[in-house]
């Protein structure tokens, strides 16, 4: 198992010679009991290639960023640094390991981006979820749908007391989540040009925060280029603080519209 410095989100890595059954996954999944795991079938005999699957302990995720930095660190630590094409359900991506005097780091970039407005019926349902009002939204980012990898909703609210006060019924979640095909709702607050704090609800997976997701942070950094908001191509997400498991998620990107975004974090084995 693989895991932020001290833990603040554990993922689970599964290296395989040959593929298993889907029902497997999904069962070894729940037993681990973390938000997401990861199960990678090499796919040459050079290990350079991976075919990849998520799954949380209720469902198959299409893209999980922080079990891919887990996979990438793994990765890395049996085969050595380098780049590694990981082949996902719906895109082919690579993750760069690196070992350094603290432990290894891992770049993933991300499959394509894209956003777009919510619908009523979107906007509806997950503003009554959390029990947000408009006027508590941020007007300097519009709400939206986001998508790197795996869909999300990103609400940018004015008040950091707001994000800290975020609660919602994890069945009710569930049922919006499903409905809309969404992986997390993402909560924001702007902290500076370049700093963002955040919450994710992922009541999708049957959890009801992740404190660390490098998905919905690619998502958001398309987003914010879409938006066309000033950027210097470089930002950092604060997330699960108020969880008590803060992580840090650094993001990187260039200027063209849907293509991918590099996002770096450093890990630890936990076995």
């Amino acid at each position: 198992m693989i895991a932020s410095p001290k833990a603040r989100n554990p993922a689970g890595v599964v290296l395989l010679k040959n593929a298993v059954s889907e029902v497997e996954m999904a069962r070894v999944a729940a037993d681990v009991g973390y938000s997401e795991s990861a199960f990678a079938v090499a796919q040459d005999d050079g290990s350079k290639s991976w075919r990849v699957r998520y799954f949380s302990p209720e469902s198959e995720v299409p893209f999980c960023g922080h079990a891919t930095i887990a996979l990438g660190a793994a990765l890395g630590e049996q085969n050595g640094g380098g780049t590694y094409t990981l082949v996902l359900s719906d895109a082919t991506i690579t993750v760069d390991a690196r070992a350094t005097p603290d432990g290894m780091i891992a770049t993933l970039s991300s499959p394509p981006t894209k956003s777009r407005t919510m619908t009523e019926e979107e906007s509806r349902n997950v503003m009554a979820l959390f029990d947000l009002t408009s006027e508590e939204l941020d007007p300097r980012l519009a709400p939206a749908h986001i998508h790197g990898g795996a869909n999300h909703i990103v609400l940018p609210l004015k008040d950091r007391s707001r994000l800290a006060a975020m609660e919602y019924d994890l069945d009710d979640g569930r049922v919006v989540m499903r409905k809309h095909n969404l992986v997390t709702v993402m909560l924001v607050y702007i902290k500076a040009n370049q700093s963002f704090v955040v919450r994710n609800a992922f009541a999708s997976g049957g959890v009801l925060e992740d404190p660390a997701i490098g998905a919905a942070a690619a998502a958001f950094a398309g987003y914010l280029r879409d938006s066309q908001c000033p950027r210097d191509g470089r930002f950092t997400i604060r997330q699960g603080e108020d969880m008590g498991s803060p992580s840090q998620i650094k993001v990187s990107l260039d200027d063209v519209k849907g293509t991918s975004v590099r996002v770096s974090g450093s890990t630890r084995d936990m076995t």
